[in-house]
């Protein structure tokens, strides 16, 4: 007897459980248990990430149940994290479309698109120095890190400096290491 009441008991708990997510939602159980799911991760918002996927769609709510507004299909794009619930997040590409994806679609890395023009990639953080290469507009690249207004970055297997404001995927001000 002992065993069918812990079973009984279990399943009691599991279908209470259920009830409670089918009736308050998952925020009520996310707060329950003490966690903010409009905080979920605890990182900061807003903060850059990249795509992790070579096809990410982007939809209107944070669920699957949610249409499917635009679909990103550059992996390792830099995107910006503006909202959070649970495990979705809300993200900003460099022209402003903002859609829901699932954490799994990201990846913590840091990235750069190369913006407005033509691009120098220099051996040094300095105008005045040799320049590596050169990065058309809408190239992806990885960012090592930064300092005041240079960043270090390797496009295509060029690495080099560039200034921040020649990319996309920092903030302002922003230290990387």
């Amino acid at each position: 007897m002992p065993v069918r009441r812990s079973v009984l008991a279990a399943l009691v708990l599991i279908a209470g459980l259920g009830a409670g997510l089918f009736a308050g939602g998952w925020s009520t159980a996310l707060a329950a248990e003490g966690k903010d799911p409009t905080h979920a991760s605890g990182l900061p918002i807003p903060r850059f990430v990249t795509v992790r996927v070579g096809e990410v769609n982007l939809r209107s709510g944070p669920n699957g149940s949610y249409p499917i507004e635009w679909v990103f299909k550059r992996k390792d794009m830099p995107v910006e994290i503006i909202q959070e619930f649970d495990t979705w997040r809300r993200i900003r590409d460099w022209e402003g479309a903002e859609g829901w994806v699932h954490q799994s679609a990201l990846s913590g890395r840091r990235g750069v698109l190369i913006v407005g023009q033509t691009r120098a990639i220099y051996e040094s953080p300095r105008g005045d120095g040799a320049v590596v290469a050169r990065a058309e507009p809408g190239v992806i690249g990885s960012l090592k890190k930064c300092r005041d207004e240079w960043c270090e970055v390797d496009v295509k297997g060029y690495r080099g400096w560039m200034k921040r404001a020649d990319f996309w995927g920092t903030y302002p001000g922003e230290k990387i290491e």
